[in-house]
């Protein structure tokens, strides 16, 4: 992976709108046993058109924002419309995409104050429920790969600090990373990466993106200048945008296309 740095991108036309003729791909829920939790949680799963048994899979797990659930992705987002349309083109590798919540607390969902202390301490125990509870589950569950180069991570705004914590903290499970307009939770690059050299060579792809109008993108400037100081391969993709949607799909339909 060689170092990228993308000032804009320009979003190919209509990569979000359903097409018609196409093989599509299921998108449902499930729920899996919390340990981490002491409950059953609730995630969204997308297989590929055409999934079968007889084949296994790579696994992205796709993470949301603050004030989101596992529904969020699917309903701002459409990841399966933005899948299906890279499938039909070829260019997507075939894969199961898991949508999560990561707010790991008894009461998950996105109500009163979602800044409260014991809610942003659920986007931190969500590492655990998920190496140790929802992935488990997946294997088991779903005809997948299980080592590291593949399986990825991604995610929006909490979802994208989400990303770059676990991620970067677990090299030993994940090998391809993806933040979009990366929150404050993620932590300061030096401690992210404190070893960069090594983090170099165990990542396939570190994947940055932020809008240039994101009150946000101090977050993503840091981080992007770190690794670029430590010479560790990413790409890094400013994008014409806020801290919304339209910079969000982009980032998942450029790092979908990339990883595995």
């Amino acid at each position: 992976m060689n170092e990228s740095y993308r000032k804009y991108t320009i979003q190919t036309a209509g990569y979000d709108t359903e097409r018609d003729g196409i093989v599509r791909g299921e998108i449902h829920t499930i729920e899996y046993p919390s340990r981490a939790v002491g409950s059953t949680r609730k995630a969204m799963v997308y297989t590929p058109p055409g999934y079968s048994a007889e084949q296994a899979y790579s696994v992205l797990y796709l993470l949301h924002g603050i004030g989101g659930d596992e529904t969020e992705w699917y309903n701002h987002g459409k990841p399966q419309i933005i899948l299906d349309n890279l499938y039909a083109d070829q260019m997507l590798k075939p894969m199961i995409v898991v949508l999560p919540n990561g707010r790991a607390m008894l009461n998950d969902r996105a109500e009163g104050d979602i800044f409260a202390p014991d809610k942003i301490q659920a986007f931190e125990t969500f590492e655990s429920d998920l190496l140790h509870d929802l992935i488990p589950y997946i294997e088991m569950n779903y005809s997948v790969l299980t080592d590291r180069m593949h399986r990825a991570i991604a995610g929006l705004s909490m979802g994208g600090g989400q990303s770059l914590n676990i991620g970067l903290s677990n090299l030993d499970r994940f090998a391809w990373i993806g933040a979009f307009s990366p929150a404050p939770n993620t932590k300061l690059p030096e401690l992210l990466l404190p070893e960069p050299q090594k983090t170099a060579e165990l990542l396939s792809l570190l994947f940055i993106s932020c809008g240039d109008l994101d009150s946000l993108k101090n977050v993503s400037d840091r981080t992007h200048a770190y690794l670029s100081q430590h010479s560790v391969p990413h790409i890094w993709v400013e994008e014409n945008g806020d801290h919304d949607w339209p910079v969000w799909k982009n980032g998942l339909y450029q790092f979908s296309k990339l990883i595995f």
